[in-house]
């Protein structure tokens, strides 16, 4: 039965969750660091930048880390379902415990977004998958409508929190996140019997798991109590979720690749996950940068008028979803219309990088024109923003896709949590390059990270064939 643009009912579901759960993080990224670094006369935290960076990248990277593990309890205990609500319960209450004032309720506001995402957003993707079934040629253009899903609701966010949080009360900014969350999380409840079967059950469940996940929270709070009791600052937290990061990812990998019980075609297809995963990291430094290096500029550097008419550096966290909306119908015609010479997922990829990488060579040009102390137009913003909103449409919604694709039945979810690690090391990636806002000049910044990207383009553009000969009949 279809019953939402010639898909799923389902999908509506999936949809309006995705777009609540989104309009509450991308609030909590338009103001985070602009809340931080603003001075405490203003409501701010008065942190430095480099402080503020690594506060952001552990939260912004340990959103998507931790989507390994929710994937992994989603396949082994709860089943996708559950772990979805559990999830948005916990980001709800997340967001509202930041509007208390203390700095220990931020830090635990930020703690319980993080592991509520980790739940809900590998899971929710998992899911839209389970809709289809194999086969299904709607499958890629379902994720494109959920992928719009999310980006109507981080269009709406930054300009409803951000103008809250930036013209009002930072907290009322974080209050609002909250509400966004709520009222997907009811949506979900009431909306899940349009879901069918999908998502239920676990996947493979294990007796062991709850036994397993209880060691685990056990290690995580001493490890943590440790910290505190060793005094060890922010940035030496950041430096110690690099190692992690890094650890976590190659562990993950040697498993998969050498110690996991694959057929031939499926240890070929895993190996496609892993070149993908390297190029989604890179991409994200670049791209995730928006919420860091890109609204310091906008708030620093660039002019907050239109025409006259005044608006909150903010807003321009919008200008990537707006672009979104209105470009993933062309690009997604565009796909179609060129039928059998499409490019295959691997050549998407190196589109992606390409655009993220040009955006910063405009990015160093208006750096280079507000040397002067005087604020450039927001258009070379919008400019930076369009070129990566086009990388992020080659890449994004495609690399979604291919992991429900390449990924053994068995471990669907977990290979979701995979592709969300790479955001997760691409964010950790992006805020320690915008440490270096204030000790680099902005041109200097902005070109080698603009070169990182169409270096690793042209890299991953000559194993475009290997590795489609490696993906067997998925395109």
């Amino acid at each position: 039965m279809t019953g939402f643009f010639g898909h799923p009912r389902g999908l509506a579901t999936l949809f309006l969750t995705e777009l609540w759960e989104r309009f509450s993080y991308y609030g909590i990224r338009a103001l985070l660091i602009l809340f931080m670094t603003a001075p405490a006369a203003t409501g701010g935290l008065g942190f430095d930048v480099p402080r503020a960076s690594a506060i952001y990248g552990l939260f912004t990277a340990m959103v998507y880390m931790l989507s390994l593990p929710g994937g992994w309890v989603a396949d082994r205990l709860l089943g996708l379902r559950k772990a979805v609500v559990y999830g948005g319960v916990l980001i709800a209450a997340g967001n509202f415990v930041l509007v208390a004032p203390q700095l220990w309720s931020f830090y635990l506001g930020l703690a319980l977004i993080t592991v509520g995402t980790g739940l809900l957003k590998p899971n929710v993707s998992t899911i839209v998958g389970q809709l289809y079934e194999p086969g299904d040629g709607r499958r890629d253009a379902g994720f494109s409508i959920f992928y719009m899903g999310i980006n109507l609701g981080a269009f709406l966010s930054p300009l409803a929190c951000g103008y809250l949080g930036q013209r009002v009360d930072w907290r009322l900014g974080f209050l609002l996140a909250g509400i966004g969350m709520t009222l997907g999380l009811v949506q979900f409840v009431a909306g899940r019997k349009h879901l069918g079967s999908a998502g239920i059950a676990p996947a493979a469940a294990d007796p062991q798991a709850a036994s397993r996940i209880g060691i685990g929270l056990g290690v995580v709070a001493a490890v943590l109590l440790g910290a505190w009791a060793a005094g060890l600052t922010v940035q030496a937290l950041s430096n110690a979720l690099g190692v992690l990061l890094l650890v976590t990812a190659l562990a993950f990998f040697f498993w998969l690749l050498f110690l996991g019980q694959w057929t031939p075609q499926e240890r070929k297809r895993l190996v496609v996950v892993g070149v993908l995963f390297l190029a989604s990291s890179l991409f994200w430094s670049l791209f995730e940068q928006a919420g860091s290096t890109l609204n310091l500029f906008a708030d620093r550097n660039t002019r907050h008028s239109v025409l006259g008419w005044p608006f909150p550096a903010s807003w321009l966290q919008s200008v990537n979803a707006l672009f979104i909306i209105t470009l993933a119908p062309v690009l997604a015609w565009i796909w179609v219309k060129l039928g059998k010479r499409e490019p295959s997922s691997p050549a998407k990829f190196v589109l992606g990088l390409g655009g993220a990488g040009l955006g910063y060579v405009v990015l160093a040009a208006a750096a280079t024109a507000s040397a002067g102390a005087e604020p450039v137009s927001p258009m070379w913003l919008v400019a930076v923003y369009l070129l990566h909103t086009v990388g992020e449409l080659c890449l994004s919604p495609v690399g979604l896709s291919a992991m429900t694709k390449l990924a053994p039945a068995r471990i669907g979810g977990l290979l979701m949590g995979v592709w969300f690690l790479s955001i997760s090391a691409g964010n950790y990636l992006g805020a320690r390059m915008a440490s270096l806002y204030e000790t680099l000049s902005l041109p200097t910044l902005f070109t080698a990270v603009g070169g990182i990207g169409i270096g690793a383009g042209l890299l991953l553009l000559v194993l475009v064939k290997p590795i489609r000969s490696l993906m067997g009949d998925v395109k």
